[in-house]
């Protein structure tokens, strides 16, 4: 059912430009029934707060997820989000965009993924973007966090438009694509519906799959609230967008504001541990679409110098900067 006419296209454009600006935007929020579906789990999906708030399950028998029961082309999405604590070794929770279900061979996706860890080891947080297929490639990065994210609620949000992706943390710019001639199709732009799940990926989550799921801490439970949802929706059947016939060029963001580039220049030198652009044992020469910065080198050079200097260990540790203060840390 298509929800997205000329004013929620001139609201969401509103929400567009108070985002670039860099101030805290007030999106509406919209209960699990208005805008959303259960994936799979059966019981592992549970209701809250009126239906404003979703709690998926991960146990023995089987994870859990919903899907947008639209499909959009550009928007802004996010949600509130509390993981699991204690020992989450194995577990991933995710919240992303996906066409997978619709093109097989040649799906778009923008991902978050929460990574779980040991006791006493923090959760990490990854993104990637696809296009048009391009799962070879791998446009990865991973981060540490300012905070503990099974402590509280944080919101992580989702900017795609024709020219740019941003990925957001408490309205913090973690991350920006921006679209280059050079990737071509690569940069996600078909339809694209919305997901969250949690499920077990004990192969490869810790220490690439060293240290696996024990269900005896099950059910691990991943808390959503503040659900967003503000796009345009487009139809399933003839792709099209009920905002394709109203002018976007002026009133969608081209970038990021200077108060909010600082800020995402401060976390990425501070907390980014991967990155494929200065991945020098995968890549000898950075993917075109790469604009190298020196700062972000040199913290990854620091962190990991076989895969992000020359191959060789120079010192025989790596200097890994623990978690700041949340004073230090505040952005």
């Amino acid at each position: 059912m298509l929800r997205s006419h000329l004013g929620l296209f001139l609201t969401w454009c509103a929400v567009l430009l108070v985002l670039a600006s860099g101030s805290s935007p007030n999106l509406p929020i919209i209960s699990f029934d208005e805008g959303y579906t259960q994936l799979f789990g059966d019981n592992n999906l549970a209701l809250h707060g009126d239906g404003k708030a979703v709690h998926l399950s991960l146990d023995e028998r089987t994870g859990s997820g919903f899907a947008s029961q639209d499909l959009y082309l550009h928007g802004f999405f996010s949600a509130s989000i509390k993981l699991p604590s204690d020992y989450t070794a194995g577990v991933v929770v995710a919240f992303y965009m996906s066409n997978g279900d619709m093109f097989e061979k040649n799906h778009d996706e923008i991902d978050f993924e929460f990574l779980g860890n040991i006791r006493g080891k923090d959760w990490r947080i990854q993104t990637n973007i696809y296009g048009d297929g391009s799962t070879g490639i791998g446009r990865e990065e991973r981060y540490g966090l300012w905070f503990d994210p099974a402590d509280d609620f944080h919101q992580y949000g989702i900017l795609w438009t024709d020219s740019q992706i941003i990925f957001y943390v408490d309205n913090v710019p973690i991350r920006e694509v921006k679209r280059t001639e050079a990737m071509g199709g690569q940069f996600p732009s078909k339809p694209m519906s919305l997901y969250a799940t949690i499920w077990d990926g004990s192969n490869w989550a810790t220490n690439g799959g060293k240290y696996r799921v024990n269900y005896k801490y099950a059910p691990y439970v991943a808390k959503f609230s503040d659900l967003v949802l503000h796009g345009c929706a487009v139809d399933p059947i003839e792709h099209q967008s009920s905002c394709d016939d109203v002018p976007t060029h002026k009133a969608i963001p081209q970038g990021i504001s200077p108060r909010q580039r600082t800020k995402m220049e401060y976390f990425r030198k501070k907390h980014m541990t991967y990155s494929y652009c200065y991945d020098r044992a995968r890549y000898k020469v950075p993917p075109p679409e790469c604009v190298i910065n020196p700062g972000e080198a040199e913290h990854l050079r620091a962190f990991d110098p076989v895969t992000f200097g020359d191959g060789r260990h120079h010192r025989p540790k790596h200097h890994r900067q623990s978690r700041t203060s949340r004073a230090d840390a505040s952005l």
